[in-house]
């Protein structure tokens, strides 16, 4: 058993022998590769330090070599314009021809490629080419600018615009076949190469000489229009309101906007798009000085006169915001230069809305007499008709209401304080609720004003109040009058308008009333009820005269006849002074209607009780029921 076991110990002992010499064999190859692949490292970074100068100066070469072909190129294409150079001297030093301008367009273009192409060269050796041909571009542009204006002179003699206007045509346009030569030379003159040899990189050549050539045409078109406007605009007996449409400014206007509106549509067939908003604005711009200048002149006019002409200042607003809505629209241009034109019109409209409520009180406050018979005042027709007036001029006057805003028009100082050079907006011009609304409140502002300033008037200079009455009554009667027969009617049917109107009418009929109190008061009695019986009646409750002068004492007697004397005194006075003031229409019928109301009632109660009397003898009871109710019917 024990020799076994030493067996087996000797033979493990023999396999750990064996695998510790493949061990030592192991880590000898170990440390053998690991000096190998030192070995290897050091060789391959020595190899790496000789080959990466090489890769350098390999890729040096191969762009050295790209930009020598590069050269090549660019000297072969320098080569080809240089020997082209006598055929486009030629060319250019021939001038263009306008049957020909396409080659002599090309040529130009080819120069400008050439100097492209040597430029970016930057060789000393093309400097003389280069100085060359652009010598050559300057001049081939301004033989183009030389072509433009010619072509564009051609038949350019103003025009007559009442012709066109009358006839209702369009006013000429260029032909077809001149925009189209124009068109190409202004693609050419509008580049950024023409502007630099022109020095002008703002403006383009072309839009120059247009706007010089067209625009003067322009100008001399409207001349005669400018001058008709003025004279037009002055032309009218002094103190007559202007009456819509005697100005020339509307014929002016129309004029302005179907020439602005026929050269927008030759710069439309010109110029490039871009540039369609600097030529209109640069051609129109000296016939929109000539008009500003006109306004400025005719403003002068209304502003001396403005209490008569401030309607012909409504009406160049709205004709002239139209105008230059409508070519906007067309053309995104010309707002700015038509407001500016329109500003001192448009300034002078706001101001004068204030300047018409203090003529008003103005006026009235330095009346020396009112007529004594009550009849109305000229000033009442006058102001009525400037309101009649306003009716006609909705666009223009819902702008400057809308930009005062309601009630700033009652003083000067007001329409300062609100004063602004902004621009109208197109819902400034919507004549809507708003506006309208705005309108009747200016119009019963200057009633108000107007009736206001008469009743403090009259009061002073006529001091009967009876006179007083009738000619309030007959003022407002006039003004309701010409309210219904006109435009007013519509524009005040809403806001309380009437009532105001009314009010008016109720203060003067009962001024005038107070004059027939006095025989009212001798138409009252006094009853006692606490004295003996009721008064006796007759059939159907008719009171018996008789039986009630029977119980009366002899004061009482004395004092019933007196009151009929005094009734009948002041009566009959009364009734002559009412045929003799001077009523209009409605209101002698309206009074008399008043007067009947107070007296018949208490006259008749009066009769019936006391007519016995004088036992019918009428001398004290001089009229009975009857005669009575047509004296009262007499005064309508």
């Amino acid at each position: 058993m024990l020799k076994t076991r030493n067996a087996d110990h000797a033979e493990e002992s023999a396999e750990v022998e064996v695998l510790f010499a493949e061990a030592a064999k192991l880590d000898a190859i170990s440390r053998k590769i690991r000096t190998s692949s030192a070995r290897l490292g050091g060789g391959g970074q020595l190899a790496k330090d000789i080959v990466r100068p090489a890769f350098g100066e390999t890729r040096s070469l191969q762009i050295m070599n790209e930009n020598i072909d590069k050269l090549l190129d660019a000297i072969d294409k320098m080569l080809v314009p240089s020997e082209d150079k006598e055929r486009e001297e030629r060319i250019i030093r021939a001038g263009p021809h306008p049957d020909g301008i396409k080659e002599y367009l090309a040529s130009l273009q080819r120069i400008d490629r050439a100097l492209s192409q040597m430029s970016s060269t930057n060789l000393r050796i093309n400097q003389q080419a280069i100085g060359d041909f652009n010598e050559l571009l300057s001049e081939g542009s301004s033989q183009l600018q030389a072509l433009f204006r010619s072509i564009l002179a051609e038949n350019l003699q103003p025009v007559e615009p009442l012709h066109y206007l009358v006839k209702k045509i369009p006013f000429p346009i260029l032909q077809q076949e001149k925009a189209d030569k124009l068109g190409q030379i202004d693609n050419f003159l509008s580049s950024s190469t023409a502007r630099n040899v022109s020095h002008s990189s703002r403006e383009s050549p072309s839009i120059r000489i247009y706007a010089e050539l067209r625009g003067g045409y322009l100008s001399e078109t409207l001349h005669n229009l400018s001058t008709a406007t003025i004279s037009t605009s002055k032309r009218k007996a002094t103190g007559e309101i202007y009456r819509q449409g005697t100005s020339g400014i509307g014929t002016y206007a129309q004029a302005i906007e179907s020439s602005f509106s026929a050269e927008f549509n030759n710069i439309s067939a010109v110029f490039r798009r871009e540039n369609w908003g600097p030529a209109f604005d640069a051609t129109c711009r000296k016939a929109l000085a000539e008009f500003a200048k006109t306004l400025r002149e005719v403003n002068m006019h209304i502003k001396a006169n403005l209490t008569t002409d401030c309607f012909l200042a409504y009406e160049i607003v709205e004709i002239v915001t139209n105008v230059g809505y409508r070519l906007d629209q067309q053309s995104g241009q010309l707002k700015l230069p038509f407001a500016d034109a329109l500003k001192p019109i448009r300034e002078t409209a706001r101001s004068s809305l204030a300047e018409l409520l203090e003529d008003v009180r103005r006026r009235v406050s330095t009346m020396q007499s009112l007529p004594l018979d009550g009849s109305t005042v000229p000033i009442t027709t006058e102001v009525m008709t400037r309101m009649q007036t306003m009716t006609m001029y909705p666009q223009s006057l819902a702008s400057v209401m809308v930009s005062l805003g309601d009630g700033n028009w009652q003083s000067v100082a007001s329409i300062h304080s609100t004063s602004t050079t902004s621009l109208p907006s197109l819902k400034s011009f919507d004549v809507g609720a708003d506006s309208s609304q705005l309108l009747a409140h200016y119009i019963m502002d200057t009633i108000e004003t107007l009736l206001t300033s008469l009743d403090a008037k009259a009061r002073v200079l006529l001091k009967n109040k009876s006179v007083v009455g009738v000619f309030m009554a007959n003022n407002v009667a006039l003004i309701d009058r010409m309210i219904r027969s006109s435009d007013l009617s519509t524009v005040l049917s809403s806001g309380g308008a009437s009532a105001k109107i009314e009010l008016w009418r109720k203060k003067g009929t009962s001024a005038y009333l107070e004059s027939w109190r006095e025989p009212c008061s001798a138409l009252m009695d006094v009853q006692y009820t606490n004295r003996g019986a009721r008064p006796p009646s007759g059939s159907h409750g008719i009171i018996d005269s008789a039986a009630v002068i029977k119980q009366l004492g002899s004061k009482d007697k004395d004092s019933i006849k007196e009151k009929f004397k005094n009734f009948n005194t002041s009566f009959e006075e009364l009734s002559s002074k009412h045929r003799t003031l001077h009523m209009e229409r409605e209101v002698r019928s309206q009074l008399a209607r008043e007067v009947q109301a107070m007296i018949e009632p208490l006259y008749a109660r009066f009769w019936d009780r006391y007519h016995e009397i004088d036992k019918g003898k009428g001398k004290y009871v001089k009229y009975d029921k009857g005669s009575l109710s047509a004296q009262l019917a007499g005064l309508a």
